[in-house]
């Protein structure tokens, strides 16, 4: 558990964060210029703050009433910055035992030989930094924190700096840190996508306060959040399991909101296995009616459970679909068209083909530390004509 208390004005910037998370990855979440990186660095103890409690585990690292700031290099907090900052003259090994080194016998937990493993860097260890794609710079940056045997992992917007290559490289390494090291994570980001592949805990931050904090699932489920998190990716993260695979067509069916959902094949994944997807409100279509001679394969019940505020010509709904929420963005007049109001019941239809297996994902981390099976993640991103309930 990490507990965050803090004021502090740098410039004319006044940030006041509060929040208490027992997740194993804790996103904060916001746009440029809200205070998460200012958070980060209270928290990592390059800043040292006016006024702030935090603790970890209930070991407390500052206290500003009781005059306790406990120094950065003996916080045991691993950093992970936006770039790898390497040392440029050190080769890999060198750079990965750096903080190692630093680290008292009787802690060091993680060793080269399994951190090189589960970071895939082996085949970099006697190479410089100059020759590193930006993917590997980071993977090496992460192991370096590893090895320093953390209480906490912090990593400030690890993948801005990286093309969609690049990401996706490092996306899978990210997905099984906690599972395989443990260490808990403060990730800070404003990716939607990211946040709903990574994240158990989500803390909305903007202009320097916490607006919101609570599971991911159900952070991005608020329609009164959908300003702060994201209007154009705004959109809700469901449980599934895998019900089927189709091996004629290539398909698997998921099994959520009490119907099927299906999906590109996900290879090598048992029948039972738990999944979680990401569908965008703005690539849900609504029908007052079981729609026939569709394409689309994905027809999900609901009902309408709230309607958002007006924004411009669209408006936000969030359904329950057999207990789970599901966002839709429409236009004004076709909520008015279709009588849209609380309780109506309805159909959601999201096409199959919007699936993007570019964010396949690994394991979900579990706050009470239980093994999970691997985790594949859909983002959905329908680009497709029609305006059926538009």
């Amino acid at each position: 558990m990490i507990q965050v208390d803090v004021q502090h004005r740098l410039g004319t910037f006044d940030l006041k964060a509060k929040f208490v998370s027992e997740g194993p990855v804790t996103a904060l979440f916001g746009r440029s210029g809200s205070g998460k990186t200012s958070l980060v660095n209270v928290i990592g103890g390059l800043v040292r703050p006016d006024h702030a409690q935090i603790s970890l585990d209930g070991n407390v690292i500052i206290d500003t009433e009781r005059k306790i700031f406990v120094p950065k290099h003996r916080r045991r907090v691993g950093y992970v910055f936006q770039e790898g900052r390497l040392f440029p003259h050190l080769t890999v090994r060198q750079n990965l035992l750096y903080g190692w080194w630093f680290t008292p016998t009787a802690k060091r937990g993680g060793q080269l030989v399994q951190i090189v493993e589960l970071l895939g860097i082996g085949h970099l260890l006697d190479r410089h930094p100059r020759s590193l794609s930006g993917g590997e710079k980071q993977r090496v940056a992460i192991g370096r924190a590893l090895l320093a045997t953390p209480r906490l992992l912090l990593m400030d917007e690890p993948l801005a700096s990286l093309d969609d290559a690049r990401k996706a490289e490092i996306l899978p390494y990210l997905e099984r840190l906690y599972d395989e090291t443990k260490v808990p994570i403060i990730y800070v980001s404003h990716s939607v996508p990211e946040v709903a592949r990574l994240a158990s805990t989500m803390v909305v931050m903007t202009d320097g306060r916490v607006i919101a904090t609570g599971p991911t699932a159900e952070i991005m489920a608020r329609l009164d959040l959908v300003p702060f998190t994201n209007l154009v990716e705004a959109g809700a993260v469901l449980e599934a399991e895998i019900l089927e695979h189709d091996e004629h067509f290539g398909l698997t069916a998921l099994g959520l909101c009490g119907g099927r959902l299906w999906v590109p094949r996900l290879n090598g994944r048992i029948l039972g296995t738990k999944v979680r997807v990401h569908i965008r409100a703005r690539d849900v279509m609504i029908s007052t009616r079981r729609p026939e001679g569709l394409s689309a394969l994905n027809v999900l019940r609901g009902v309408v459970a709230e309607l958002g505020p007006q924004r411009g010509p669209i408006l936000d709904l969030r359904l329950d679909c057999g207990g789970q929420a599901i966002l839709a963005r429409l236009t004004q007049r076709s909520v008015e068209t279709l009588n849209l109001s609380q309780g109506v019941p309805v159909y959601a239809v999201i096409k199959t083909v919007g699936f993007d297996r570019q964010t396949l994902g690994a394991a979900l981390p579990q706050a009470n530390g239980a093994d999970t099976t691997a985790i594949p993640i859909w983002e959905a991103s329908i680009t497709t004509g029609s305006t059926l309930g538009r």
